[in-house]
């Protein structure tokens, strides 16, 4: 297996480059040739596997420069239930009729994110191993990505990791996560904007290739093609869990801002996992909604980016929706280029509407979309504790929100959860008048000292920082 920039760059690396490297060479993303097709047979061979052995055959598939018993091994190492917290990993709990939620967040962060991070870790760990080198992990967080990149990459050999935050616009508990860890290769950096500043600072250190190579730069963003791989292994549980043949579809709801978490859905119904619909739910800061209803892709400056109560989603540039429309438009890396590139760095926009290749945004991909605000979030999480007895967070209540709307007879829809309520506590207790449980090893973590830098979102300023703290 190959892997390609959207952006059109004539090298096609294998996967433990692309693991290294981040972003291409050319500023574009990493995408396999081909989307390898899973059959019927194939799917009935996997439905009684358990989760690390899915994990095994899913990622076999695109990566075959690791020998396949030190990836199965990788994998069982990874996805055990002393980490995960059950035997099943990602378990489906039904909601109403037709409606589950598939549990993602009961990892060490208590966030989805933790599903590709710990597998990141392990494979950085094995690769820098092999090689003998060692790597300096940049990258950017609205919430939850930070804190899960840290918890698995601590301890790590041959890894240090500078974490990017928006300074101030976490939750508590989130910056708690991050900054009370004492961990010498951990350094985080509270950045004086929004994330999407974060974003773009992780984004203009890659793209300098002579600093990148210097320092050994490499990121554990979802820009990297490894941490979205990963991904794509839990809609196929999801599907198993929810259906008892390969003749059912099911739909799934994924809150969505960087639109990592539902590409990954959108390879999954590439390889042939059979999706009806992949429902994307945003919150006040509705680029990705605006997109599927209209064909325009506006992004929003700092200050026109709303700092909500689902914050993690507070996110007006979405690094992965390149990897989507890149396949949208027949896969040409000069037009990714042109709207990518030229375009939204001169104009803040591209359209598509008067493309026919934005109808085949719903028609074949069959992506739809809908928005949730505040008054929408506090209804959702009142409505399913009082009438299921279920506690959700602010991003999964967005989620169940918009998975409402697209509902469709016979069709089972499945909204990925995203963190665990007492992440976002303050919400929840607006919602529901109570303070969520939290695991015992939490306890008293607000109070822990605090371990992180405040710095201008300044490239320069960030790149002076790493240079002085790799030794």
């Amino acid at each position: 297996m190959r892997y390609l920039s959207t952006r059109g760059h004539a090298g096609r690396m294998r996967f433990c480059e692309i693991l290294l490297e981040g972003l291409a060479p050319d500023g574009g993303l990493y995408l396999p040739e081909h989307y390898p097709q899973v059959d019927g047979a194939t799917l009935t061979k996997w439905r009684g596997l358990s989760y690390a052995e899915l994990a095994f055959e899913v990622l076999s598939l695109y990566i075959d420069d690791i020998p396949p018993a030190d990836l199965k091994a990788i994998c069982a190492k990874t996805y055990t239930e002393q980490v995960f917290g059950t035997p099943e990993i990602v378990p489906l709990r039904p909601l109403e009729e037709g409606l589950y939620l598939e549990a993602l967040s009961n990892g060490p962060t208590l966030a989805f994110k933790d599903m590709a991070m710990q597998l990141l870790g392990n494979l950085f760990e094995y690769e820098l191993g092999r090689r003998f080198e060692s790597l300096n992990i940049l990258g950017a967080t609205s919430g939850d990505t930070g804190s899960a990149a840290e918890y698995a990459m601590r301890g790590k050999k041959g890894v240090r990791v500078f974490m990017t935050s928006p300074n101030g616009r976490m939750s508590p508990f989130q910056q708690a996560q991050m900054f009370s860890l004492q961990d010498e290769n951990i350094h985080n950096l509270a950045v004086e904007g929004v994330f999407d500043d974060c974003q773009d600072i992780v984004k203009a250190v890659s793209n300098d290739l002579e600093f990148k190579r210097q320092y050994k730069i490499g990121t554990v963003n979802s820009i990297n093609w490894a941490r979205l791989l990963a991904q794509v292994v839990y809609y196929f549980a999801g599907y198993f869990e929810a259906t008892s043949n390969n003749a059912q579809k099911v739909s799934f709801a994924v809150p969505s801002g960087n639109f990592g978490n539902v590409c990954a859905g959108h390879v999954a119904r590439s390889m042939g996992l059979p999706i009806d619909k992949l429902v994307v739910a945003t919150n006040e800061n509705d680029v990705l909604d605006e997109f599927f209803r209209t064909g325009v892709y506006r992004v929003r400056g700092s200050t026109d980016t709303f700092e909500t109560s689902s914050p993690s989603m507070d996110i007006s540039k979405a690094s992965n929706f390149e990897r989507f429309v890149f396949d949208l438009l027949g896969r040409d890396g000069n037009k990714i280029k042109a709207l990518f590139h030229d375009q939204l760095a001169s104009q803040g926009s591209f359209d598509l509407s008067r493309d026919p290749a934005f109808k085949l945004a719903a028609q074949r991909y069959c992506f739809v979309s809908g928005k949730s605000i505040h008054a929408d979030r506090l209804a959702t999480i009142r409505n399913v504790w009082e009438r299921f007895g279920i506690l959700i967070d602010t991003h999964t209540a967005d989620g169940v929100k918009v998975a409402r709307e697209h509902r469709q007879p016979g069709v089972p829809m499945i909204v990925l959860e995203t963190a665990l309520p007492i992440k976002f506590a303050e919400t929840i207790e607006e919602a529901l008048g109570m303070t969520p449980p939290r695991p015992s090893r939490f306890d008293g973590i607000e109070a822990l000292p605090r371990r992180v830098k405040v710095l201008p979102a300044d490239v320069a300023a960030i790149k002076r920082y790493i240079a002085e703290n790799v030794h």
